[in-house]
């Protein structure tokens, strides 16, 4: 599915952290974020999704098309492998989890409960809530935090072929995934200017 941004403005403490941001992701291609930490890649990728409202601007399609993995892995410690992927299927309505089980290599662990895995086997079942939930655009915040380089590769592999199927997909990492054609964009030059002296604004947030 094609994403298009259009002149947004964001917004993180009651400041504009970036503004200006145009892009157009078409279907089948993957759009890498990059920049300084403190950046807005975040709150960028949260707007998206529509977990807050842009400042100004314009995203299609909305948020019933984003399914967004941050820094949590939004998993349930005392149900299973199995049981975390189905309860996410079943609100997505989403048939089968056999295909997120295999391509995050949690086939083995399907029994197990969340809570006994490792930081790498968390990150890899919240990861694989994505391939269950339907959804055409996929966001990632540092998908690749927890993981070896073999789970790296996996990821890589689940995102090509749901860019295969005609998905997109916006990540901000600092890594290079290996995804063939992905574009990237420098979000340093969508910086918004600092506010003048004397506005009403927190410090803390600067």
């Amino acid at each position: 599915m094609e994403v298009r941004v259009e002149d947004l403005a964001i917004v993180r403490g009651g400041l504009r952290v970036l503004e200006g941001v145009s892009f157009r992701l078409p279907s089948a291609r993957a759009l890498v974020l990059r920049g300084p930490n403190g950046i807005g890649k975040t709150t960028l990728l949260r707007t998206l999704a529509g977990l807050q409202p842009a400042d100004a601007g314009r995203v299609v399609p909305g948020p019933d098309a984003m399914a967004y993995a941050s820094h949590a892995d939004g998993i349930k410690a005392t149900l299973s492998v199995e049981e975390n992927l189905r309860f996410w299927a079943r609100l997505h309505g989403t048939a089968s989890i056999t295909a997120a089980l295999r391509d995050f290599n949690l086939e083995t662990l399907a029994e197990r409960p969340a809570g006994s895995l490792s930081a790498g086997q968390k990150r890899r079942l919240g990861l694989a809530r994505m391939a269950v939930t339907g959804r055409a655009v996929w966001l990632f915040d540092e998908p690749t935090i927890s993981l070896d380089a073999d789970s790296v590769a996996l990821f890589a592999a689940a995102v090509g072929r749901h860019l295969e199927v005609g998905g997109s997909a916006v990540i901000a990492t600092h890594i290079d995934l290996g995804l063939a054609g992905a574009d990237v964009l420098d979000l340093a030059p969508y910086k918004a200017a600092p506010p003048e002296h004397g506005h009403d604004f927190h410090e803390a947030f600067l």
